[in-house]
């Protein structure tokens, strides 16, 4: 089977779409227990501790700490060794970026009652903030810049990247990002070793507030084990596209856009969604004419089989349903008039819009974040952006009118929960003529 057919029309759709969607991470009581046996000793130990696990697990002979620092030196000759197309395009990505995230900074703000009390929000950038990289055989300069620069121009003060080094090799164009994006430190170490760093601190790596980032299933567990120690961005799944079309694009495109999608790994999903069995099945055509010409062809090609999905629908209004009822991380509305959709439109990650917009876009240099929800977490979740890396206090500043007030509310409400100094708290404040 090259790929799911599924008909909205068949009595057994449902639990057919349900199988297809179904998607719990891997868990492993191996994996649970070395996790926390790595948490345990990087936080004891430090940077002894750090050492010993990079020399194990990516095939180092690091004597001192420092040798897993890279400096203002190392990324300027990365920044260097790469090519002048590859160095423009970091740039231009990164310029993207920055202006589009720009745009959702926050303002702090307070308002002044009627009787002189003042209430308010102050928005504070977080101090520090890890950023997970993958290294090895997976190296992605623009998650780099996805991740750094909206922290950056939320005012974070220190942006720290991990990323392992197997063999002591780190990717030319991972720390070119970085020195585009302004990173302030580079410690090559991954793994659960990497997060135990991050979120306790050593000498060599400072605890950061939050970290952020994907990872195997060693980093994902240690993230979801040192949480609430630091905060996290997300538990990311496999990355998805729902691909909705009326029937009038080229199917040779939508066919590249499902594989742009399954050449990712095996568990990725690519599903179409159109109101024409005509032209599901000339997309159909298409798949099996291109993707012999992939040269991830073996793994697009069992994440189709395995996660992939053509779904042929009654109409229009229908593939609006699935959208909400699948909640896709990146949701392309292939139709002509795409904007009449969105305010159905729920739940989605990132929606592109019209038959020009290829989801590849929004991977690199569009603007807008790529790291999104996954598995259906965009029915409560947003992709990330300047808005996780700042914090919210609340103002409140009672003038003693507002104070006399407010304590007669607070009093009935707080003797009423028998907080018996809550309410006299409050009562102390209130005016004699009003008691």
């Amino acid at each position: 089977m090259l790929i799911n057919r599924l008909n909205t029309f068949d009595d057994d759709f449902d639990s057919k779409l349900s199988t297809l969607l179904a998607w719990e991470e891997e868990t492993n009581d191996g994996v649970n227990k070395v996790v926390r046996g790595v948490l345990n000793e990087v936080r004891k130990r430090g940077d002894e501790a750090l050492i010993e696990y990079t020399n194990q697990f990516d095939r180092r002979s690091v004597v001192d700490a420092q040798e897993l620092v890279l400096g203002e030196e190392e990324l300027a000759a990365s920044l260097a060794a790469i090519s002048p197309d590859q160095r423009q395009a970091l740039e231009q990505a990164a310029e993207r970026i920055r202006v589009y995230h720009q745009h959702q900074t926050q303002d702090s703000w307070q308002y002044t009652e009627d009787n002189g009390t003042v209430l308010g929000q102050k928005v504070t950038p977080l101090d520090r903030v890890g950023v997970y990289v993958p290294g090895g055989k997976a190296a992605y300069p623009s998650s780099v810049l996805m991740a750094v620069i909206p922290a950056k121009v939320a005012g974070v003060e220190e942006v720290v990247v991990v990323t392992p080094a197997p063999d002591g090799v780190v990717n030319d164009m991972v720390l070119a990002a970085a020195a585009i994006a302004g990173v302030d430190r580079v410690v090559t170490v991954g793994g659960a070793q990497a997060i135990a760093a991050l979120a306790y601190g050593t000498d060599t790596v400072p605890k950061v507030d939050k970290i952020v980032g994907p990872g195997n299933i060693y980093v994902a567990t240690a993230k979801r084990e040192v949480f609430g120690v630091v905060d996290i961005d997300m538990i990311a799944g496999p990355s998805e596209i729902l691909i909705v079309c009326d029937g009038n694009t080229n199917p040779d495109w939508v066919a590249m856009d499902l594989f742009s999608q399954a050449e990712h790994d095996e568990d990725a999903q690519a599903i179409l969604v159109a109101p024409s069995e005509e032209f599901v099945e000339r997309v159909y055509q298409s798949i099996e004419a291109l993707l012999p010409t992939l040269q991830r062809e073996a793994i697009a090609k069992q994440s189709l089989a395995k996660r992939g999905a053509l779904i042929v629908a009654k109409n229009i209004e229908e593939c609006v349903d699935l959208i909400n009822h699948i909640a896709p991380e990146h949701l392309e509305l292939s139709v002509d008039d795409p904007e009449s959709l969105v305010p159905a439109i729920r739940h989605a990650g990132a929606i592109f819009m019209g038959r020009y917009t290829s989801e590849a876009l929004g991977d690199y240099c569009a603007g807008p974040n790529h790291v999104l929800p996954t598995s259906g977490t965009a029915r409560f979740s947003s992709p990330l952006g300047v808005y996780d890396y700042v914090k919210r206090s609340s103002i409140i500043s009672c003038s003693p009118a507002g104070a006399s007030e407010l304590g007669k509310i607070a009093s009935v409400l707080a003797r009423g929960e028998s907080l018996e100094a809550h309410a006299r708290s409050a009562e102390y404040r209130i005016a004699e003529d009003e008691k």
